[in-house]
């Protein structure tokens, strides 16, 4: 089935809207209750933090409605699988050492349908680092000298390359200095290293934080991007096996799809796909979910998995508390650019290289090998030169040969930015966004929990912390309307 969401280009059939996707829900609609009838838990989004929590809610034995504006589950993270073989549109990789995804993984023994995405073992076996001077060309093992020499000069803020200062990366509980790096953005920390780092060490690092974040050097958080380093074992080897490395051979919508279809073999949830939400109203005893088109359901629980970017697209009733209307007011930094290509070139299957900072895409790396034994090029770039790939293909294209020259098949990708349920990629904060409002975006507000990964501990903005934040309130949730029940039979 194909989702409205996505575009595919090719040079005989040109651009087109709308790709194939397995997560696509058909029949759109499950209402098999009475009606109007008072939910348990009303669940708002089919992202993978909301797909844990009606897939664990349901198994409690509660009523569970899910709505979600888009035509598929997923939210951020989603494939379409072309002839064959998956593109990922947003979140990609995996690792087992994310415990939540691992746990899943597990759970629906898909420990044998991953595959390595880098694979240096034929082909060119080259990095290149592309400049408005010239292209120089590298070894792998020179790259991983070069990013693993100036990340260390990057992160070593305290002798012991963040760990002192960041000696728990899945706590909120900041050191002191922590916080102080909160209030530091990316350009501040470099300029404190710039005399120490070489010119091809600095344009690495920049490439990278830049990846990560999908912002600029002086709108990122340094804190943030010390997180992703802490996460990674405090090593370059580290953010290369759990950020880049592994992912599923049959895309992430076969493992969403996993969630999904458990949660509906228990015959408590319900559903409704195409139903952007735009109000919420809490009335005390229960709480009133309006739709955009008029459509309203009540529920005793609501559960937000809107995005920090999008929450200010919903009316609440009472309004959010002020810390939470200020982060949603300040939004995170990520527009970043990520688009496929499917190339004839198969000695670029084991390319990687940036083209930075004059180039729209500045950093890509061959990442699988197609049905028709073709490369797959993945590529990212920044919104900050304002790009949209779909506006402009000989301008896309002309990006893409401007990281390497390639024969291009098909192209491939999905415009975060331009999507009103995401307005931004993964989350990534600027300055003091997360010392002055991380608890406040993780607040219940009377019978509303908010639950994204834009506001997990451990691995924020990552399929596992969108697991992590899904089991939490999960949790929570039954505890309290099992509670709620054990009073409401006592006073009875």
């Amino acid at each position: 089935m194909t989702s409205r969401d996505g575009y595919l280009w090719t040079p005989d059939q040109g651009l087109k809207a709308g790709i194939p996707c397995i997560g696509r829900i058909q029949p759109p609609t499950k209402l098999n209750g009475p009606s109007p009838c008072v939910y348990d838990v009303i669940v708002v989004g089919a992202g993978y933090c909301g797909l844990t929590v009606l897939r664990d809610i349901s198994l409690a034995g509660l009523r569970v409605l899910l709505l979600e504006g888009r035509d598929r589950i997923g939210g951020r993270s989603w494939s379409s699988n072309i002839d064959g073989y998956p593109f990922e549109m947003g979140g990609t990789w995996i690792h087992w050492g994310q415990a939540h995804v691992w746990r899943e993984i597990m759970r629906y023994q898909m420990q044998d349908k991953i595959e390595i995405s880098m694979d240096f073992s034929s082909g060119v076996n080259q990095y290149l680092q592309a400049s408005p001077k010239g292209t120089q060309r590298f070894s792998h093992e020179e790259e991983y000298a070069i990013m693993d020499s100036g990340l260390q000069k990057l992160f070593n803020i305290d002798g012991q390359w963040g760990k002192r200062v960041m000696p728990f990366p899945h706590s909120a509980s900041f050191t002191r200095e922590a916080l102080a790096y909160d209030r530091m953005s990316v350009a501040d920390r470099i300029r404190n290293i710039e005399d120490s780092l070489t010119l091809n060490e600095r344009r690495g690092i920049e490439a990278w934080v830049l990846v990560c974040s999908g912002g600029t050097l002086e709108t990122v958080s340094f804190l943030e991007v010390l997180h992703w380093w802490a996460l990674s074992g405090y090593s370059y080897e580290g953010c290369i096996e759990y950020l880049a490395k592994y992912k599923f051979k049959d895309g992430q919508s076969s493992f969403a799809m996993h969630f999904f279809q458990e949660a509906l073999a228990t015959n408590n949830l319900d559903y409704v796909f195409d139903c952007p939400v735009v109000s919420v109203k809490d009335t005390g005893n229960t709480a009133t979910v309006t739709a955009r088109d008029g459509q309203k359901f009540e529920g005793k629980r609501i559960v937000s998995t809107i995005p920090l970017n999008v929450l200010n697209s919903v009316v609440f009733d009472p309004p959010l508390r002020k810390g939470k209307k200020r982060a949603a007011d300040t939004g995170h930094v990520n527009q970043i650019v990520k688009v496929h290509a499917e190339v004839s070139n198969k000695d670029l299957r084991s390319y990687t290289g940036i083209s930075y900072p004059h180039n729209p895409l500045y950093i890509a790396f061959g990442d699988g090998t197609t049905q028709a034994a073709n490369t797959h090029i993945v590529s990212f770039g920044g919104q900050h030169l304002h790009f949209h790939p779909e506006e402009d293909i000989p301008v896309t294209i002309k990006a893409l040969q401007g990281l390497v020259p390639m024969d291009i098949e098909t192209l491939v990708f999905h415009n975060w930015s331009k999507d009103e349920f995401a307005r931004g990629a993964w989350f990534f904060p600027g300055p003091r966004l997360l010392s002055d409002h991380l608890f406040d975006m993780r607040a219940r507000e009377g019978n509303i929990y908010f639950a994204n990964s834009d506001w997990a501990l451990g691995w924020r903005s990552f399929i596992d912390g969108a697991i992590e934040e899904g089991t939490r309130t999960a949790l929570v949730l039954r505890n309290d309307l099992m509670n709620s029940l054990m009073l409401d039979s006592k006073l009875t």
